[in-house]
């Protein structure tokens, strides 16, 4: 039995998140106050009541990776360890903490930097993302081409998250064009998401050169577990390559479907998803039938986890 920690992604926040996990866990508040003074500013007070800074990608980024990790320290904590890691986008980060190859405080500064990057890249309303549902992948690649071909922009899939979950990115227009060219072909839905910008595209681009920059001033340490990267769905081979690898992941599409797939043939068969939600849960879901998928956000799924995770030792 091989065990996966995956980690969520911008988009997962949700105000009161991690406030469970700070009251009942000392490991888990050492992380918040870890965070706080790290940042300069309190992160439990904006993870726990700041609805409005959590819809902030500067504010989302470090929200996130802070209590993605407090949910990792408590389940280590119970005896659980991982076999490999991966997260989805901003997720990829926690991973590396998880890994080991990243020191938490130098994470959470890196991430607060990087969100406000992608956040000033593209100035608002000038680029858009739409989740497509029930399409198969072909057609909304087409749907895209179509609407880059009548001149509006750039429009790409930016995230292949799942069978019949892809997501969408780009100018504005395009990205509206895109998506409703993908209606036409067939899909059920065509969400538009609330972010700041065409995440994973080469718009992206100011944001990935300002953040190699900063990438250059952390110090990468061995990996104890494999991290699959969201670039090509494969396994970092080397510590020197995460550099690199983070300073191109902003531009480059996600391929979660891919990583879940190539980390179960790799024998994966138990999926734990640590911070806010459970997206990734359901992608794994509608990737992989057979497998233990579950998530940890809170003391109550803490503990249905770690009876799932007993039950099918």
């Amino acid at each position: 039995m091989k065990t996966v920690f995956m980690f969520s992604g911008q988009g997962a926040q949700y105000a009161g998140m991690g406030k469970d996990l700070y009251n009942n866990y000392t490991v888990a508040k050492e992380v918040f106050d870890r965070a706080d003074e790290v940042l300069g500013y309190s992160i439990k007070d904006i993870c726990f009541n700041n609805e409005e800074k959590l819809g902030m990608t500067e504010f989302a980024q470090p929200a996130i990776l802070v209590m993605s990790i407090a949910a990792l320290k408590v389940i280590e904590e119970r005896g659980v360890r991982a076999d490999m890691a991966a997260g989805l986008s901003l997720g990829e980060y926690s991973a590396y903490v998880a890994s080991g190859a990243m020191d938490f405080e130098e994470a959470v500064a890196l991430v607060q930097k990087r969100g406000k990057f992608m956040a000033e890249a593209v100035p608002n309303g000038e680029g858009a993302m739409y989740a497509i549902i029930g399409l198969d992948t072909e057609l909304v690649e087409e749907a895209c081409r179509k609407a880059v071909e009548e001149g509006l922009g750039l429009a790409i899939p930016a995230n292949y998250n799942a069978p019949g979950q892809v997501v969408i990115a780009g100018k504005a227009e395009a990205a509206a064009r895109a998506a409703e060219l993908a209606k036409e072909k067939g899909a059920k839905m065509a969400v538009k998401l609330k972010v700041s910008g065409p995440f994973h595209t080469e718009l992206l681009k100011p944001a990935a050169e300002k953040l190699g920059e900063e990438l250059k001033k952390i110090t990468i340490s061995p990996m104890k577990i494999p991290v699959f990267t969201n670039v090509n769905a494969e396994i970092v081979q080397s510590e020197d390559d995460i550099i690199p690898i983070l300073t191109k992941q902003i531009c480059c599409p996600v391929r979660w479907e891919q990583i879940v797939r190539n980390m179960n043939e790799k024998g994966a068969d138990t999926f734990i998803e640590l911070g806010p939600g459970k997206t990734l849960c359901g992608f794994v879901k509608r990737i992989l039938k057979g497998v233990v998928n579950v998530n940890v956000e809170d003391t109550s799924t803490l503990e249905k986890a770690l009876d799932k995770l007993n039950a099918s030792a």
